[in-house]
């Protein structure tokens, strides 16, 4: 896959808005011409070698695409990020192609997304699942939002000297809660362990009502993402000249 941009995605949902295809997980898969596909799991050492196994089969440049967290007040579920920076728990930043940035924002803009252009994603090991932990993320780092996933493939794609860019659209929003429960109850990518699942459901009823919000918070942010991947196309937007 000589020349391929290489995107890493952590759940299955984020994998299947860029192709309907049944993907083997921890494992290089090329889309077409131009772009291979990792699914890695959550993480930042998932995501660390999903960066390194699409270099390893000849990706020239790395997307992290996915979702994230929100932490800025008002930024709303479905919203498409591009950060200008990503920032790793040690505000270690990382600075995004800004090229092949301004090419993407270039071909984003002709669409009706809603989209932020500025401000960092931070990127911390493990998930913020209440107001509080992101009220205080955010006053410490002022970044948009937040992943577990970035500044991994961001780190690969510096010791490597090769371009990143990043797509995330937000998921659950400043004020949202995830409960714990409902969070354990899914596996590395995403996918509901039934059993588990089922025993938290069991134990905290109250749990199902939390459900459908989830869910729909989750379905806008997937439409954002299968529309984004629509409106870059196949190069992500490499062949494209960035504004003047």
């Amino acid at each position: 896959m000589p020349g391929t941009v290489g995107i890493v995605t952590a759940l299955a949902a984020e994998a299947h808005a860029l192709t309907p295809r049944s993907l083997r997980v921890r494992e290089a898969t090329r889309l077409d011409a131009g772009s291979s596909i990792y699914l890695s799991g959550m993480g930042q050492e998932a995501a660390r070698l999903g960066a390194l196994a699409l270099i390893e089969a000849g990706a020239q440049a790395l997307v992290s695409f996915g979702v994230a967290g929100g932490l800025a007040p008002g930024l709303r579920s479905g919203t498409l990020l591009c950060p200008a920076c990503v920032l790793d728990e040690r505000s270690h930043d990382y600075q995004p192609d800004p090229s092949w940035r301004a090419a993407l924002l270039q071909r984003l803009a002709a669409t009706n997304l809603p989209l932020m252009a500025q401000g960092s994603l931070l990127s911390l090991p493990v998930p913020l699942l209440t107001a509080t932990e992101k009220g205080a993320m955010r006053e410490r780092h002022q970044s948009l939002a937040v992943d577990m996933e970035s500044a991994a493939i961001a780190r690969v794609a510096d010791e490597y000297r090769i371009p990143f860019v990043v797509l995330r659209a937000v998921v659950d929003e400043r004020d949202d809660h995830v409960p714990a429960a409902l969070q354990a109850g899914i596996d590395a990518w995403g996918r509901p362990l039934a059993a588990r699942m089922l025993l938290a459901l069991l134990r905290r009823p109250q749990l199902l009502a939390e459900l459908p919000g989830l869910a729909a918070r989750m379905g806008n942010a997937t439409r954002t993402l299968r529309a984004t991947a629509k409106a870059v196309g196949a190069s992500w937007g490499r062949d494209a000249a960035p504004p003047c």
